[in-house]
């Protein structure tokens, strides 16, 4: 959807290398070194977890051979088991040690990629996605990768040397016998394929979807809450999250259904009762028809139940990785996402007028919110942008601050385009407060210092006074020291006066405002308004207007109406003028007399 119209740009984006990177293969392939010794350890660890059981074996075929025991043979035999038991715990042990740690530096790489990434893309692309589907990403399926990483390497890696070394020593044993056993995995194995049949993967790609569904239902449920309730909404949305919840139990039945018969048969299959039925019973053909001897069918008793392992280990391992890939799949999508062009040869702004020539912008494609502004903004100016809701106002100000690209023409500041200057410079030249503030858990004073850290608290405290809401911190528990939403909570119109505050303290030489004072009361509304005309100076304002006072005091109106500019000028002379915006103005105007009564 962005096009980039205008000035050089860097010309390797790390998204796709980022994003290439985050396949399973790419996951572990700069640890393969750590990996590899959590396998290795996981080895010897289960190798050395057989001694106990071959101990018994060689210790019962002792007690049962004919003859005196000799108490030196058997102590041996017990040391060594007891040896094998220890040897286990240790590597296992260090093996488990090894791949959490493991676990740890993949997730903490994650999330810094993720961070980064997320600090690069365009401001604007968060307000197209939902919460709850971003924060599932960033905190559930970066989690998802802790059992594939810390736990089953060493499962599998156990499930699978022990029964191959198993196999070995049987076979030994007996031949016959050890075929016998392996009835009950070869049984479980042939209803693997019935699980992996289009339909079973389809019912389980619908169980995925359906999860995140309703987990984003349920965080976005909690968010808003308070609003629904606010406006009796509470029942709507509990209806809407209701719904979701018995849609995806819908899902899980099918999901269930499908699944129950054949996971029971092969859990069936691969119990010990029936795996001990099947050695016992071949055992005993072969030991009563005289060729096998009956202290041999002890080894078999002790470890055939260790050769279904695998199969299970499969079931588990294949959920872990499948868990995994699309975890792994959707942190890919937002690594994805295209980052914010940065210019290669940043050119400095001249000045801080703007200009927007021939500005097209859609959030879809073949829907235009703006269609062609031809709009310029002098230093020393406060324009006031008004129209209908759906205009384009609140899109057309969030492309000042470079939230969004133009999708056709550019956007000129100081004479450059936007998309040359950089975002740091343009940051640093371009401060905006929004209707929707958001504020930080720190201290009053911190938020408000945000844009200017090293601002001394006498700064801080003059950028709040004028805000009109240096007042209000002072009540606070701890004066400018309140950490909010711990110690204190803001209304929405003081929130919005610390954000203003923020902006002031920041003294960027263009200012956006998109309705900052919606909240604020007519006191402190008119407050902001002069210190607004105080710090004008050489500023270039820019604020979308709904109060009469507001469009009053400024330089020049814009009124929008679908995407275009309708009409532009000083308040007075289109008010003369009898056109849309005096319209507009009555229109608004008799509603304030109407609300005022």
């Amino acid at each position: 959807m962005f096009r980039n119209s205008g000035g050089p740009v860097a010309a390797l984006d790390p998204a796709e290398t980022e994003a290439g990177s985050t396949g399973l293969g790419g996951l572990l392939r700069p640890h393969l070194g750590t990996f590899a010794a959590v396998v290795l350890l996981q080895v010897v660890g289960a190798v050395a977890g057989l001694a106990p059981l071959l101990a018994v074996v060689e210790l019962g075929r002792v007690l049962l051979s004919p003859g005196p025991l000799d108490p030196g043979h058997v102590w041996a035999i017990v040391l060594a088991g007891a040896a094998g038991l220890f040897v286990r715990l240790v590597f296992t042990a260090a093996s488990s040690a090894t791949g959490h740690l493991l676990d740890g530096r993949v997730q903490l790489g994650f999330r810094r990629r993720l961070a980064a990434r997320l600090g690069r893309v365009p401001i604007g692309w968060f307000s197209r996605r939902r919460t709850g589907e971003l924060a599932k990403v960033v905190g559930e399926d970066v989690s998802a990768v802790h059992p594939f990483i810390a736990h089953a390497p060493g499962e599998l890696v156990s499930a699978f040397v022990v029964p191959l070394v198993s196999l070995a020593y049987l076979f030994a044993v007996d031949w016959r016998l050890t075929l016998i056993t392996l009835i009950p995995v070869v049984l479980a194995m042939a209803l693997v394929p019935l699980m992996m049949t289009p339909a079973r993967l389809r019912e389980q790609e619908e169980f995925d979807a359906g999860m995140g569904r309703i987990a984003g239902s349920a965080i976005e449920f909690v968010q808003g809450i308070a609003v629904v309730k606010a406006f009796g909404g509470g029942g709507r949305a509990h209806r809407r999250f209701r719904a979701a919840a018995d849609e995806f139990a819908g899902t899980f039945l099918r999901w269930a259904h499908g699944l129950s018969p054949i996971a029971a048969a092969m859990q069936l299959a691969l119990s010990p009762v029936f795996v001990l039925l099947v050695v016992l019973i071949g055992g005993a053909a072969l030991i009563t028809g005289g060729g096998l001897p009956a202290a041999d069918l002890l080894p078999f008793l002790l470890l055939g139940l260790g050769l279904t392992a695998p199969v299970a280990a499969l079931g588990h391992g294949f959920d872990d990785l499948r868990a995994a890939r699309q975890a792994v799949g959707r942190i890919r999508d937002v690594l994805a996402v295209p980052s914010l062009p940065e210019p290669a040869r940043p050119v400095p702004p001249r000045g801080h007028r703007v200009e927007l020539r021939g500005v097209r912008f859609g959030y879809e494609e073949g829907h235009e919110v703006l269609r062609g502004i031809d709009l310029v903004l002098e230093p020393g100016t406060v324009t006031a942008l008004v129209g209908p809701s759906g205009s384009g106002k609140s899109t057309l100000v969030r492309l000042l601050p470079r939230f969004f690209d133009p999708v056709q023409g550019s956007i000129l500041l100081g004479g450059a385009d936007l998309r040359e200057i950089g975002s740091a410079r343009l940051h640093r030249t371009v401060a905006f407060v929004f209707q929707d503030v958001r504020l930080l858990r720190a201290s009053a004073a911190d938020n408000i210092a945000l844009a200017v850290p090293e601002a001394s608290r006498d700064q801080v405290i003059r950028a709040a006074k004028l805000a009109g809401v240096h007042e209000r911190i002072l009540r606070l528990p701890r004066g400018y020291d309140t950490v909010i939403g711990e110690e204190a909570v803001l209304s929405g119109g003081e929130a919005q006066r610390v954000s203003l505050a923020r902006a002031l303290l920041a003294d960027a030489p263009v200012l956006v405002l998109d309705e900052a004072t919606a909240f604020a009361d007519p006191h402190t509304e008119r407050a902001v308004r002069r210190a607004l005309a105080t710090l004008a100076g050489e500023r270039t304002i820019l604020v979308i207007a709904h109060r009469l006072e507001t469009i009053a005091d400024a330089d020049t109106v814009v009124l929008l109406e679908d995407g275009v500019v309708a009409e532009r000028g000083r308040p007075a002379d289109l008010l003369a003028r009898g056109g849309r915006f005096a319209a507009f103005w009555q229109t608004h105007h008799t509603a304030a007399r109407g609300g005022s009564r």
